[in-house]
């Protein structure tokens, strides 16, 4: 856990940006990574119209992205991004094998790529809707190729990769079973997605601040924190996608601020402002003075803050494993062809027993 103090649309449509080292072809050889002409002109259709169908403004985040990647000391707000990503590379090196050809999605400034290994993974394609994280991303041992392209629209060939990987990027994609079905389509067989989004509890002192803030200056509250996917709707999101093995589990991130001010300065230099197109475009001084105190009360109404004036924020992240189909893969015996009971083995633990003796 983090130290409580420690704080495409397809390339063509966000105007060509694709960076390779010297030498490289985008084929690694013969090999052709992008879709055939007719996906790539299905990635590059409008975006689904505003509503319950779009709730996210995926130019907006594109926008707060290239905002928050070109302040000066961009790093200062990683320390979450870092923390997951190395969290998502230990889940990669507990698989023991090497992945030729990986594929990042929402890499950022290679918050993944950072940890991982060129013996582990051989060559590694990130992608991101924001031009300037990709320009301003860190060394990495491996080699990579950047693509800007939208998470929801992925301009790859199918069987393409032999590891898809993604961390904190997914909460703000509209069509999340459409990006689950997109990811297993460019997964080769027997490759494995591993993936980690912001849960349902994310944020929740925040949340909770600013609506009682609301509530009690202007007689009604409005969504200031996006809405997030429940855990429960996870396993059969991935299963509907066509993976299998599934894994999905949780943990919590809480980091210890001075004041509601600094979590959301934070925030926006994370570019994990609000983007949901029913959000209120400001906040009212009086409301946010008033969210400011409601967040630090402590002993009177049993609200958030810490004994020492801090502010908890506290993150939750789901972890996500699903692998593609394989003919190697092990599979469930099939129903009835069991051979010994269960109820048999306290008989055999009898026996045992008995011998011992």
């Amino acid at each position: 856990m983090v130290a409580a103090a420690v704080a495409g649309v397809a390339r063509a449509r966000w105007g060509a940006a694709a960076r390779a080292p010297r030498g490289w072809g985008w084929g690694w050889g013969e090999r052709r990574l992008w879709a055939p002409s007719a996906q790539a002109a299905a990635a590059t259709s409008p975006s689904a119209p505003s509503g319950a169908l779009s709730p996210f403004d995926r130019q907006l985040k594109r926008k707060q992205k290239n905002w928050a990647a070109l302040q000066p000391e961009p790093a200062k707000r990683d320390y979450l991004r870092e923390e997951v990503g190395g969290r998502i590379a230990d889940r990669v090196f507990d698989i023991t094998r090497a992945f030729p050809l990986a594929l990042d999605i929402g890499s950022g400034r290679g918050y993944i790529a950072q940890h991982l290994t060129k013996e582990t993974v051989e060559k590694l394609v990130q992608v991101d809707i924001a031009e300037n994280a990709l320009k301003n991303a860190m060394e990495t041992e491996i080699p990579t190729v950047t693509v800007v392209a939208d998470e929801e629209f992925l301009p790859f060939k199918e069987d393409t990769f032999d590891l898809v990987v993604s961390s904190l990027s997914l909460h703000w994609v509209n069509d999340l079973p459409r990006a689950f079905r997109e990811i297993h389509q460019v997964l080769k067989p027997d490759g494995v997605f591993i993936g980690a989004m912001f849960g349902g509890d994310t944020l929740y002192e925040l949340r909770c601040s600013l609506q009682l803030a609301e509530l009690e200056r202007e007689g009604g509250f409005s969504p200031h924190v996006s809405p997030f996917t429940a855990v429960s709707d996870l396993g059969h999101l991935l299963s509907r996608a066509g993976f299998n093995t599934l894994t999905v589990d949780t943990d919590e991130i809480q980091v210890n601020y001075p004041g509601l001010f600094e979590v959301m300065e934070d925030l926006q230099g994370m570019g994990e402002s609000n983007c949901s197109r029913n959000r209120k475009p400001l906040l009212h001084r009086e409301t946010m003075l008033a969210a400011a105190a409601i967040y630090k009360v402590k002993y009177l109404t049993e609200m958030y803050g810490n004994s020492d004036g801090s502010v908890p924020a506290t993150f939750q992240i789901y972890y996500m494993i699903g692998w593609k189909f394989h003919e190697s893969q092990a599979r469930p015996a099939r129903r009835g062809s069991a051979t010994v009971s269960f109820g048999d083995l306290a008989k055999i633990n009898g026996l045992l027993s008995r011998r011992k003796k």
